[in-house]
């Protein structure tokens, strides 16, 4: 797949999310961080969602994050939101998990959430390894 296919294919993915999103009721804003005045790493959109904070990172099926992408998912993790990296292939354990989500109680963290969970947790470890990240 070329580079052009890739980003096509990334930007039909992350419409049908914010699509899916809006339909959920959640309040979203797509970041762009192409501009000179914009903070690179900042995931392509973030959003409330029944009273969750949720930063989600979309990629194509054969995307790369950045080793600054997947830093501030951590950040977003430490502070107590869902920093979620989101392949086309984990599009139903996404709809389980936003579904699932109930707003002002902890919800227990289901197999929907662990299984996307192993993505992050995959490059995370790949770039700590290389020391990219600590």
């Amino acid at each position: 797949m070329i580079e052009g296919e890739v980003m096509a294919e990334e930007k039909n993915f992350e419409n049908k999310v914010k699509r899916f999103l809006h339909d959920q009721g959640c309040f979203l804003i797509k970041y762009w961080s192409g501009g000179q005045f914009t903070k690179s790493g900042i995931p392509d959109i973030l959003i409330c969602c029944k009273g969750y904070f949720i930063g989600v990172e979309v990629k194509a099926s054969k995307g790369i994050p950045s080793p600054v992408q997947i830093s501030t998912l951590r950040k977003i993790r430490d502070a107590g939101g869902y920093g979620i990296l989101l392949y086309p292939k984990d599009w139903d354990y996404f709809i389980h998990f936003i579904e699932n989500l109930k707003c002002g109680n902890d919800f227990e963290k289901d197999m929907s959430y662990d299984h996307i969970d192993l993505t992050y947790k995959k490059w995370l470890e790949k770039y700590q390894m290389k020391g990219v990240l600590m």
